[in-house]
């Protein structure tokens, strides 16, 4: 298992309700098993309305949402301006292809915490209330049949620790096979 550092924290974001944009913060404390603290979908179990909805006692594998800062240029450029924290993301970061991240990868963040990338994010139509027309963009069929989703990666945390912009972001290649990661 090979580690590289190849990225930064652009913005932390989190809310203690369940709106869809989160304000973004000075800094956010990661909590190991839970997520971060005080936002409204932190926990051991699912806190996402529609998949309580389903099976409330399903463990949270979408404890905290990464977002890449380079996605915002890319929408930018398709008429979506899209802000750090605007669609959710508890950490927006810069430098990481976090997409082609296999399933399992663990992300170090700042001096001590530590999130394993558990899928991709399946955004809901409420984007759209950001940027009409936000969600063909961020989710759509390519060429081949593939579903593409480019909302950013869901994680757990497995060691807890204060995340502020600014801060490197070391990429730990999951051991073994490597899988792709898939909607969560």
């Amino acid at each position: 298992m090979t580690e590289t550092s190849s990225g930064r924290v652009v913005a932390v974001a989190r809310d203690d309700a369940h709106r869809f944009s989160k304000p973004t913060r000075e800094s956010i404390v990661l909590i190991s098993g839970h997520g971060v603290e005080g936002d409204a979908h932190a926990g051991s179990t699912v806190k996402h309305r529609s998949r309580v909805a389903r099976d409330p006692g399903a463990p949270n594998l979408r404890q905290v949402h990464l977002m890449h800062e380079e996605l915002f240029a890319d929408m930018a450029a398709r008429g979506h301006g899209i802000e750090p924290g605007a669609l959710g993301e508890n950490i927006t970061t810069a430098g990481i292809d976090l997409l082609a991240l296999p399933r399992g990868t663990r992300l170090a963040i700042g001096d001590d915490a530590i999130v394993e990338l558990t899928g991709l994010r399946n955004p809901c139509s409420q984007i759209n209330g950001i940027s009409k027309g936000l969600m063909k963009e961020l989710v759509y069929v390519d060429d081949q049949g593939e579903t593409v989703r480019l909302a950013g990666v869901m994680s757990v945390v497995l060691a807890g620790g204060e995340v502020r912009p600014g801060d490197g972001i070391r990429v730990i290649p999951p051991a073994g096979t490597a899988e792709p990661l898939r909607a969560v």
